[in-house]
């Protein structure tokens, strides 16, 4: 049964003959009569007598009649829940992020995009980059931005963009490297240091650089939040190893590290090359915009 025929059926009871109906549903009559005929077959029951001059509903046509209505209201309304998500008057976007972001502003970001489009719902999850590979993949989110080692993105993402952070080493006001300006790796070997938990995308790229360059760092304290990080590394518990603008924002000391010089890389990733849902690909265009 197509809503084409359930159309016609109802637009001949609504105006009263198959001429008028037609006219209406802007088709010849020899059209709308085949519709409904094939809507008769395949009910098995005739829905109009079409003895006198105008044609009425039969027995079968007067049950079907509440019926045949209520899905064409169901399929308007699936049309325009349609349209809204399409046309971004509704839906859904879901963005995962690794707690140190410092490349995008994205609540900047996703402010801007929600006064674009206010219907649409925003979710936002902080993780580590392997939890957000993983919900990428499991289509729990649309996009996300990761901080990648050298295995790169698994097969069925595709990377939309990506940034160089450098990272350099945060110290308490009073430290004895606060005013050095920069400082080498080997310079590090008897300090404590904090540092995030094994196995968050920060700690997997600073226990690389450190074993890189043969150093052994004592981990005085491990944490899973920035804030808390700056804190410890303020009251003078250790020293830390986190993107430049984490140590400004925090207010603290940022000393530039040499041999080698420590980057990072952050990519925003989603499944790809095209998105499926409309509000991603809006968000998308958003945050990858050249300004």
């Amino acid at each position: 049964m197509e809503i084409r025929q359930v159309r016609h059926f109802v637009a001949v009871t609504t105006h009263g003959s198959f001429t008028a109906a037609a006219r209406a549903e802007l088709i010849v009559q020899s059209a709308l009569s085949s519709s409904i005929r094939k809507l008769e077959r395949e009910l098995g029951a005739e829905l109009f007598e079409r003895t006198g001059r105008r044609p009425l509903l039969s027995p079968a046509g007067e049950a079907f009649l509440p019926a045949a209505r209520a899905l064409l209201a169901e399929a308007d309304a699936a049309r325009e829940a349609v349209s809204a998500v399409t046309g971004l008057s509704a839906g859904r976007v879901a963005i995962g992020t690794i707690q140190t972001l410092t490349s995008v502003d994205l609540p900047r970001e996703l402010a801007a995009f929600h006064r674009a489009w206010p219907g649409v719902q925003i979710s936002v999850r902080d993780a580590t980059t392997e939890d957000l590979l993983d919900a990428l993949l499991a289509r729990e989110l649309d996009l996300a931005y990761l901080a990648l080692d050298d295995s790169g993105l698994p097969d069925g993402l595709t990377g939309f963009a990506s940034w160089q952070e450098e990272l350099v080493l945060m110290t308490a006001p009073e430290h004895r490297l606060a005013g050095a300006g920069r400082t080498l790796l080997s310079d590090l070997v008897a300090e404590p240091f904090v540092d995030f938990r094994a196995g968050t995308g920060l700690e997997t790229t600073v226990r690389r650089l450190a074993a890189h360059c043969g150093l052994n760092r004592q981990i005085t304290c491990e944490v899973t939040q920035i804030r808390l990080l700056a804190d410890l590394v303020r009251a003078g518990i250790g020293v830390a190893i986190v993107p430049r603008q984490v140590a400004e924002s925090a207010g603290l000391p940022g000393v530039r590290i040499r041999q080698p010089d420590p980057l990072r890389t952050v990519v925003l990733a989603g499944r790809g090359p095209d998105l499926a849902n409309p509000a991603a690909n809006a968000l998308l265009k958003q945050l990858t915009a050249v300004r």
